[in-house]
């Protein structure tokens, strides 16, 4: 499999799913200023200009993050990353991608910024805080008396809720009342995998605004 990312992006759960689930994968950086990646037209590659996309073993094209993250699991089924097909506990971990993806994702995301990054000016920033603040007080509840969303163990929603604990750590927002999440961050900062990803992705893009 081939993952197209950009440093501290919502690829950054992909990644971190793929280097959990032990299997092989190469990677192809992408800079999303200028759409285009080590051969050429990123556009050509994934026509919505976003990362995270990934070839699958096939040939095959996946983009949207909750779907790739479903992808990666199911493929290294062995490894619990997802509950199987059609259990209560898939069902939930099926509900955790798309509450991330469509509320918490989404809402990070503000209008006011170039390119396909992060808030990166003060008015900005304040919106998505508003917007995002009551949405993780969903997760914080959810979160009392565990450590990981779904069976008490690592699966592939926590990748993707550690992308939003991360963007809201870089944004420099207070965790406040939100001592599950801060928890949760910390926590998932010791495993190895992540550790691993974040040090090969290296320092993501600058949250200030461009002169």
């Amino acid at each position: 499999m081939k993952l197209f990312y950009a440093a501290g992006a919502s690829s950054l759960a992909a990644h971190i799913l793929l280097e959990e689930s032990g299997l092989p994968y190469s990677l192809e950086k992408v800079n999303l200023d200028t759409k285009t990646w080590s051969h050429g037209d990123y556009v050509l590659i994934n026509a919505k200009s976003y990362v995270p996309a990934l070839q699958t073993e096939n040939g095959t094209l996946l983009t949207e993050c909750a779907v790739i993250l479903e992808y990666i699991a199911n493929t290294a089924d062995t490894q619990g990353l997802l509950a199987p097909y059609a259990s209560s506990a898939y069902w939930d971990q099926r509900m955790w991608l798309n509450y991330i993806a469509t509320e918490l994702h989404k809402n990070f995301i503000s209008p006011v910024r170039p390119g396909n990054w992060l808030p990166n000016t003060q008015a900005s920033q304040q919106l998505v805080y508003q917007r995002v603040l009551p949405r993780l007080k969903f997760v914080e509840h959810a979160l009392e008396q565990q450590n990981y969303l779904s069976n008490q163990h690592f699966t592939a929603p926590d990748a993707y809720l550690f992308v939003m604990t991360n963007w809201f750590k870089r944004l420099g927002y207070p965790f406040g009342e939100l001592k599950n999440l801060q928890a949760f961050d910390a926590h998932l900062r010791e495993r190895p995998a992540i550790q691993r990803v974040l040090k090969q992705e290296g320092r993501p893009h600058s949250l200030q605004a461009k002169s």
